[in-house]
């Protein structure tokens, strides 16, 4: 076992470079612990992946407006934290720049929504990706699309392991 590493090239201590899996884990991993909004609002994520993301929600009772079904302002959350997520798995800091959402059909009491978040298009520090949340039966809740911009900064140090 090689005692002192820190100069050693990753060639020299048989080290496997890391994937772009890992660092889309990595960087989902670095930003959920500091997620106290999502966290608090009950979302999971169940998938992430190199420019996508996949989180869900379940509608609790103090979620819902006045007419009884999920408050659009919780949905677009959930949008924009899988969009969040999506854009933040290459180990570079983005934020949002502009996003929209359109609701199609109310997320009803008690159901799981789920957002999956797909990278469309990504070149300089510009990104847009789109989300489609859906209820638990499949159906189409909202429609989000979601521009992002890369800023300085990384989620973690790529040389520590």
């Amino acid at each position: 076992m090689l005692q002192n590493r820190g100069n050693l090239s990753k060639m020299e201590t048989h080290e496997a470079p890391m994937t772009p899996q890992d660092r889309a884990t990595r960087c989902a991993d670095a930003m959920w612990a500091n997620d106290l909004a999502s966290q608090s609002l009950g979302i999971h994520v169940d998938h992430i992946g190199p420019g996508q993301a996949t989180l869900s929600m379940p509608v609790r009772a103090d979620m819902l407006n006045g007419h009884g079904i999920c408050h659009g302002g919780m949905i677009f959350t959930l949008a924009d934290s899988a969009f969040a997520f999506a854009c933040n798995t290459y180990n570079r800091i983005a934020v949002a720049q502009q996003n929209q959402i359109t609701y199609l059909s109310p997320g009803q009491p008690g159901e799981t929504l789920t957002a999956t978040a797909t990278e469309t298009a990504r070149q300089g520090r510009s990104g847009t990706y789109d989300v489609t949340v859906t209820g638990g039966d499949g159906r189409t809740v909202a429609l989000f699309r979601g521009l992002s911009r890369t800023i300085s900064g990384t989620h973690f140090d790529e040389d520590q392991p």
